[in-house]
């Protein structure tokens, strides 16, 4: 899950995500989640110098405007929800009638995804969120706890293991933190009073539907979440669980709430549908020529081949991984401006949140729980 306002874990700050949403703790959950989408393309001035886009999965379905445009009265909407849903998906319409009928509206979600955006805040002090003792501790545990399934996922797919690790612990605080919100509601009250983002939310409600048809041993009516619906460890959306959730010890279910072989092999699936190069690097840091002018790319996506960057007058340091292609960040640091080359496995991160400053977390995040030594 475009850029928009950051999301944040166990701090309430208004963020977003594009392939999980939680809620005001875990980052994902925040504001409310998007589909991943590629990134704008590069000034066009440069437009004979760029590299092609990362590939990208086709966008996930939002809902028609029968049932989100908010001229039409809401119980008309609602009839017209069950209609595409039942269309869509297969589900009993009077299992969706019946279901929805239970739903319930909740005004402390409106307020939470409505509220003002708070200033955001620079790296310096949104680094110190993750990177401290007690989450690099935890995360090390919890790697040491379950190190066999966690190797065994990053051999067959290529994402080490410290980089699943750093998303579950950033998400959810190593899986403390998931949510207490039902999922059905949350997505129900955004779904039919949040016109601004009802297509999204609204196709989202539709997917639960599909997901609880098909993993019938989600109880549709128990399951807890953030205020966007994100769920589980890794904060999950209803169309990520469906589209690339995995079943990580063929017991022939898909859980994403805690069982944490089917939550490994998920998160590292999703880097992996994303663009997940394996053994590339992710960012390197970078000096800036003392007469180079500011440069600031139109997204993440890594179309700058390293010599037009070192045209611009940005390289990466001396002993720093180098790639075909990157972006440029700048990022205010606790001594001043920083300058960092985020390579395409950087970009595939920024998948999971559209944040750079999520991205980066969570990758120095994974380097010490790896204890790589890498920047």
């Amino acid at each position: 899950m475009t850029r928009r306002a950051f999301r944040l874990p166990v701090v309430l700050l208004p963020i977003a995500l594009a392939a999980c949403a939680t809620q005001a703790t875990p980052p994902s959950e925040n504001p409310a989640p998007v589909p991943a989408t590629p990134a704008a393309p590069a000034p066009q001035a440069d437009a004979g110098a760029l590299l092609p886009t990362v590939p990208q999965p086709p966008e996930r379905p939002v809902a028609p405007a029968s049932v989100t445009d908010p001229a039409i009265p809401r119980e008309q909407r609602i009839a017209a929800f069950v209609d595409y849903t039942a269309q869509t998906y297969g589900v009993d319409p009077q299992r969706i009638r019946d279901t929805l009928a239970k739903a319930e509206y909740k005004q402390s979600i409106i307020d939470a995804i409505s509220r003002p955006a708070e200033k955001v805040r620079p790296w310096r002090d949104y680094r110190p969120i993750f990177m401290n003792d007690a989450r690099i501790k935890g995360g090390k545990a919890f790697y040491a706890a379950n190190r066999a399934a966690l190797d065994r996922v990053s051999a067959e797919t290529g994402v080490p293991a410290q980089y699943i690790v750093a998303i579950i612990g950033v998400e959810t605080s190593y899986g403390k933190i998931t949510g207490n919100y039902r999922v059905l509601d949350a997505l129900y009250t955004l779904a039919f009073w949040h016109p601004k983002r009802a297509p999204f939310f609204a196709g989202e409600l539709a997917q639960l539907f599909a997901l609880t048809k098909e993993e019938p041993q989600l109880d549709l009516f128990a399951l807890k979440g953030s205020y966007a619906g994100a769920m589980g460890m890794g904060q999950f959306m209803p169309s990520s669980y469906r589209n690339w959730a995995k079943d990580g010890d063929g017991d022939g279910r898909r859980d994403l709430l805690d069982h944490k072989p089917d939550v490994f092999a998920s998160i590292a699936n999703y880097f992996v549908v994303h663009g997940w190069q394996r053994g590339g690097p992710v960012v390197a840091r970078a000096t800036r020529d003392a007469d180079a002018a500011d440069f600031a790319p139109d997204g993440l996506d890594p179309v700058y081949p390293l010599p037009v960057l070192a045209a611009k007058g940005y390289h990466p340091q001396d002993g720093q991984p180098t790639a075909e292609g990157a972006t440029l960040l700048t990022l205010d640091g606790d001594a001043g401006k920083e300058y960092w080359l985020g390579y395409r496995n950087f970009y595939v991160i920024s998948r999971y949140n559209h944040s750079p400053m999520y991205s980066l977390a969570v990758h120095q995040l994974a380097q010490a729980i790896g204890d790589s030594g890498a920047p």
